[in-house]
């Protein structure tokens, strides 16, 4: 019977004596993440909880026979490298990678250990310039904290955190995670855990609020091998960090003391079925005061999505009708601006007239100025439009939000998700669930497990779209515990002769609901 291996990463770093860093640490994230980890010896320590008494680098030739004998039978998807002890070992490794790079794909994720928790350094200047001249250049993402991000900067270091992560990637790197384990202890900032990203799919604070333990050595190797794991799942290297944020925080809640210092953070599995440790993402660089919290939303079950008032009027002169209908209109081609925003201010106001004659929830896909102008009670962006979203139009947004409009906001990958949720919607979508030729878009369908998964955790009501067709599969999307599913052309010509299958299959998949189980991991979507 043939076996499926599971993905291998490299962890190439330091022993710890004591048990709680180093390769102790990234064996404990990789078995959380389901991966193996093959434990290369760059470094010994002599350590405990309280203090580092010693630090021997291994020497070259027996690194390189480390990682000649692995290259033969068990060669990476990503390589971690943690304590590397010398500038020689950090040599052996930049020929290495570009060796291994020859034969194919292969992820770096860089965790410049430079200094211990307990105060000790770990890195002469000898080797923090071959790190900035030899790794960097090669890695795919870094994850220094803030003090290791400036030392690696060096007098080049700008002002601010987001300034330095845009210098560090200007060395090389594909992707900064700087992390804050010191930086956001800062006293008005007590309150959250804050990590800023810069990755090619994303930028922003990933917080969550702190977890309040002393015990918290090892979290920084945590945080970067569960990254490291989540690359060699194959998610992208947002996604990857959002993992690694939520691996990283689990660990902290399960950290134990074992001596008379600062005791280790254990990872385990189970991290990605807790709903509080769904980070959120900001949408700037202004750093997060808060947690963001709502009352949760109504549930819409059959979501109906039409291109006209008149479409709009069809779907409620179905009896029973839905509860919920989202107005969605494309410009024609042609059409100069004033025409195009005289219809659509025409065709949301009509439609927001019937919706609230027959005490249906209308929401305006986009346009959502003109929207509140015409008298819109509820709306919904996609993430380039939440993205495109000017401080004042957040101003302007809120204060809608605090007179009841309700917003509803698009996700298709975890990133998006944490974005989303940052703005405590009322809504939040999950697709496309299946194939859709309705538009053009990036992203693997996410499936009936992933659905289950995004209905799970997500702090908002999850709605599925994308590829329903048939009322059958709306029986799914609501026995995967979704709170609604989108019908668009399954309305058909004639909603009101459509609707009635629609609406019985909704009701007889949420008498199945939990059909569906929650995966362990939702599957990447890019």
């Amino acid at each position: 019977m043939q076996t499926t291996h599971p993905p291998i990463i490299w962890s190439i770093a330091g022993t710890d004596s004591g048990g709680g860093a180093g390769l102790a640490a990234d064996q404990r994230a990789a078995d959380a993440l389901g991966v193996h980890c093959c434990t290369v010896v760059a470094g010994i320590t002599a350590q405990s909880t309280t203090e580092v008494t010693h630090i021997e680098a291994t020497p070259p030739a027996v690194l390189q026979a480390q990682l000649d004998t692995l290259a033969t039978d068990m060669p990476p998807r990503v390589i971690k490298t943690g304590l590397l002890g010398s500038a020689d070992n950090v040599r052996v490794l930049a020929r290495f990678v570009d060796r291994l790079r020859q034969q194919g794909p292969l992820a770096l994720v860089v965790d410049p250990v430079l200094r211990a928790s307990t105060g000790a350094a770990l890195a002469s200047a000898e080797l923090r310039a071959a790190y900035r001249d030899l790794l960097l250049p090669r890695a795919s993402v870094i994850t220094p904290n803030q003090s290791e991000a400036v030392t690696l900067l060096g007098s080049a270091a700008p002002e601010g955190i987001p300034a330095q992560a845009r210098a560090l990637r200007a060395l090389g790197c594909e992707a900064v995670v700087i992390t804050g384990g010191d930086a956001a202890r800062l006293s008005h900032h007590a309150s959250l855990s804050l990590d800023w990203l810069d990755t090619p799919q994303a930028q922003g604070w990933l917080s969550l609020p702190r977890e309040t333990t002393p015990h918290n050595h090892g979290t920084g190797c945590t945080f970067a091998s569960a990254l490291a794991a989540a690359l060699a799942l194959g998610w992208v290297l947002a996604d990857a960090a959002v993992l690694a944020k939520m691996a990283a925080t689990f660990a902290l809640r399960h950290a134990r003391a074992v001596g008379r210092g600062v005791g280790p953070v254990i990872a385990r599995s189970g991290f990605a079925l807790e709903p509080s440790l769904l980070p959120q993402l900001s949408l700037d660089e202004g750093v997060p005061v808060a947690w963001q919290t709502r009352p949760r939303g109504r549930n819409p079950g059959v979501y109906a999505i039409v291109d006209s008032a008149e479409r709009v009027e069809a779907v409620l002169r179905a009896q029973p009708t839905v509860n919920t209908i989202q107005l969605r209109m494309k410009r024609p081609a042609g059409l100069p601006d004033g025409a195009w925003h005289t219809q659509l201010h025409d065709a949301m106001a009509r439609s927001q007239q019937a919706a609230h004659a027959a005490g249906v929830l209308l929401v305006v896909n986009d346009h959502w100025q003109l929207a509140l102008r015409a008298g819109a009670r509820a709306l919904h962006l996609g993430q380039e439009d939440l993205l495109a979203l000017t401080p004042e139009d957040r101003t302007q947004l809120q204060a809608a939000r605090a007179q009841g409009v309700v917003l509803g906001l698009s996700s298709h990958s975890l990133w998006e998700l944490c974005r989303a949720a940052a703005l405590a919607p009322d809504l939040i979508a999950c697709g496309p669930v299946w194939p859709t030729t309705t538009k053009d878009m990036p992203w693997q369908p996410q499936g009936l497990d992933n659905l289950a998964w995004w209905a799970h955790m997500a702090p908002a009501p999850v709605v599925g779209i994308g590829g329903i067709l048939e009322p059958a599969q709306l029986h799914a999307v609501a026995a995967a515990g979704a709170a609604g599913g989108c019908v668009v052309r399954g309305l058909g010509e004639d909603p009101s002769v459509m609707l009635p299958a629609w609406l019985a299959a909704w009701r007889e998949g949420q008498q199945a609901a939990s059909a569906v189980p929650v995966p362990d991991l939702p599957h990447p979507t890019l």
